[in-house]
């Protein structure tokens, strides 16, 4: 630097200093702004249809600042851009194809992911070794081992993480497990979770040509999956159901869900049932208190109902079942309840649980702007989220152990510390995936 003459730097310095300085008042958080110091910045790797409504409701918080988009898709990047600069007001949205990129910018406090299924967990666990927070899309990992991995590097990096299970931080959902855990059904000895069918496919759709890189990376779109000839289908959703890219024979779509809200009625994060046991229209699971986990088929992802669950209350259903009462909750906001006593719960007891749970606010549990607002503000306080990486990995490992189950065909016991199956080696050996060169953790 050059040297300034220390006359002209006094005058100078005593010019600026008498000069008013003028601040805009969003400086201060005037007016319902945030103050820059508050705001989260935000980008977001991967977003299609789902990831596109999550982001909407973090988009709508006043101190988000949104500014970065990565997808291997041309038309998704450009479509998220459109989206964030008519937020703003502005063309700043910066769009990336290599997440890496995104991941370098040391202004990008946290990372929504919305890939599909196969890249959840790596892409998860690449933006906390970045020392980004993480919000990443449900199910986190396609395997075991991944969901494991994910969790140990959250945990070892002292990340913020939140799995995209909001039904966690919907009330109707809240409600049923507030029952079961304070015992007001009585003793809790049966969960019902619902499933779509479970599906599993090997084959592969015909070749097509490549599109140009820029348009659609398709490389990097298999990321850590074994390589396929391209197809438009799977770029567009049609990766679903199969094997590659899809979790537990698609279990996981719902029991993500479902089962994450039975292992919460029952005390059990942290752990999972020690036996599962496949048929035809169900897997029933037990735990080593005794507690009976029925996973139900539903035939077709939303249609054909099983018939032990009512239609009214929406998607995702999950039903509680205590000794003395049993309540039924699912998305669109409403709840059954009724007795299981021998004789009958009394009207009084059904009524009253009824008008308790009037008391709670309802919403639908399709809307995720209550844990997405959970994970920005233990991202601000470093606390744990409603769904963290520990509660992820029991639920989602009781998942794929039950999703094992049916794909053998065979009963198999589990042992929950030790997160293994016990005398089955083809069960363990199927709890890990070989991942494509050059992606590994």
């Amino acid at each position: 630097m050059s040297r300034i003459p220390r006359r002209h730097f006094f005058a100078t310095a005593g010019a600026a200093l008498a000069a008013p300085h003028i601040l805009p008042a969003s400086a201060f958080g005037k007016d319902g702004d945030v103050a820059p110091s508050e705001r989260l910045v935000l980008g977001a790797i991967g977003i299609g249809p789902r990831g596109t409504h999550v982001l909407s409701c973090m988009l709508a918080e006043k101190d988000v600042r949104f500014v970065a988009i990565c997808d291997v898709q041309r038309d998704r990047r450009e479509r998220v851009k459109k989206m964030a600069d008519a937020k703003y007001g502005n063309a700043d949205c910066a769009m990336y194809r290599d997440m890496f990129d995104l991941l370098a910018r040391p202004d990008i406090d946290c990372v929504l992911i919305a890939t599909g299924d196969h890249w959840h967990a790596l892409a998860s666990i690449l933006a906390a070794r970045a020392g980004k927070d993480v919000y990443s899309e449900k199910p986190c990992g396609i395997t075991i081992g991944l969901c494991q991995a994910l969790d140990d590097t959250i945990r070892r990096c002292g990340r913020v993480f939140q799995a995209g299970t909001q039904r966690r931080s919907v009330p109707n959902f809240q409600f049923a497990v507030h029952l079961a855990r304070t015992g007001k059904l009585g003793k809790l000895h049966t969960l019902h979770a619902s499933s779509y069918y479970p599906r599993n496919r090997h084959d592969f759709l015909p070749a097509q040509p490549e599109p140009p890189k820029d348009e659609c990376d398709w490389d990097r779109w298999l990321g850590p999956c074994p390589w396929r000839p391209y197809n438009h289908t799977y770029v567009t959703g049609g990766w679903r159901g199969h094997d590659d890219f899809d979790s537990g024979a698609t279990l996981l779509d719902w029991c993500a869900h479902t089962v994450d809200l039975c292992q919460w009625a029952n005390g059990a994060d942290g752990t999972a049932p020690v036996e599962f046991e496949p048929s035809e229209h169900n897997i029933t699971a037990r735990y080593a208190n005794g507690v009976k986990l029925i996973i139900d088929f539903l035939r077709q992802p939303f249609g054909d109902r099983s018939p032990h669950y009512r239609t009214e209350l929406g998607t995702c259903p999950v039903r509680f079942i205590g000794d003395e009462a049993w309540i039924e909750v699912g998305d669109s906001g409403g709840m059954a309840v009724g007795g299981t006593t021998v004789g009958g719960t009394s009207p009084s007891r059904v009524e009253a649980l009824k008008a308790e749970f009037a008391a709670w606010a309802r919403a639908s549990g399709l809307d995720a702007s209550p844990h997405t607002r959970n994970f920005l503000d233990c991202v601000k306080t470093r606390a744990f989220p409603a769904a963290n990486s520990r509660v992820m990995r029991s639920s989602h490992i009781a998942c794929h152990a039950a999703a094992l189950s049916w794909i053998l065909g065979r009963k198999l016991a589990f042992d929950p510390a030790r997160e293994e199956f016990v005398g089955d080696d083809a069960a363990n050996r199927m709890r890990h995936r070989a991942l494509r060169e050059p992606w590994h953790i």
